[in-house]
Parts: structure tokens; sequence; C-alpha cells
């Protein structure tokens, strides 16, 4: 049974009908794929702050803070067991507020705007590519909190309700 726990965030900057990708390129974990716009690895201090990890990230990437966003909030949790590890995965969503940092750039890959559209179709991590299908098709129409659990064959998303 796996024991080890990876804790990661990421974020999914949206502008208009547009959603920033990075096609990542040198990552210990992902490579070669489309990703977030940003995220990565808790840091010591974070398990418990998935939402101050990813604004972290977005600053130490992107040169982005919050008062750059609107709209920042985590939307999906899931949970995948692979190589002999357990990870869970906070993806948070956000608009961008100012037009004057759309050409951002990033030392971890490729940034590129696509049209929503276009996204379900490119090459992502298993997770993340069922995360964005289940956005696009429902998650973007309302503002709830998701659970996803991997199988190997799917990942199945519930709402999270607070009760």
């Amino acid at each position: 049974m796996s024991e080890r726990l990876r804790n990661m965030t990421a974020v999914y900057l949206l502008h208009k009908n547009k959603v920033l990708l990075l096609y990542r390129q040198g990552g210990r974990v992902v490579n070669n794929v489309w990703v977030a716009s940003a995220g990565g690895h808790f840091e010591e201090g974070e398990l418990n702050a998935p939402k101050h990890c990813v604004l972290r990230e977005l600053e130490e990437e992107l040169g982005i803070v919050e008062k750059d966003l609107s709209n920042l909030k985590m939307r999906y949790v899931t949970l995948r067991r692979t190589n002999d590890e357990i990870r869970q995965n906070y993806y948070f969503f956000a608009e961008l507020v100012d037009e004057k940092i759309l050409n951002l750039t990033s030392n971890e890959g490729i940034l590129q705007w696509f049209d929503v559209a276009e996204i379900n179709v490119l090459e992502m991590p298993y997770t993340a590519k069922y995360v964005i299908e289940h956005y696009l098709n429902i998650g973007m129409n309302n503002s709830r909190l998701y659970c996803g659990v991997a199988d190997g064959k799917q990942v199945t998303f519930i709402e999270l309700p607070a009760y």
C-alpha cells in the first residue's frame, strides 16, 4: 500500500473566453504536456493552506499576486494512486484583472492562451485532463467544489458540499 503522499496545487488563469496553459518542460513529476498556468508542490507549513501554496507558486512562476486576480477559488480536489504514492491535487481557477499582464512568461516552459473550446484536445496529465473536461461541461457554470477520485479508467467527480 502507498504510504507516501504528494500534495500539489494548480491554478488555471482565465481571461474572457481564454485560458492560460503552460507547456511544462523539465519538470520532476510532469513533463512535455500542457498543465495549468502555474502550480507545484506544497512547502513545509502549507499542508493546511492550499490557497497560500497556489499564491506562492503564482508569484514565483509568473510574478502574479492576489490583487492581479478576481474570483480565485479552489474548485477541485482530486486523489490518484500512482508510483507508490497518493497524489492529492488542489485545482484553483481565477480571472486576470488587468489586461496589461496578459503577455506572461514562465521559467517552467512555454505559456500560451487558448480558447476554452480548444483545450480539451491537448495532451495533459491524467487527472488534469478530467478536471478540465468536467470544468468545461459542468464546473464553469457554477461555483461548487468537487472531489474527484481516479480509478485508472476515469476520474469520478462528486460535489463536496459543506454540511
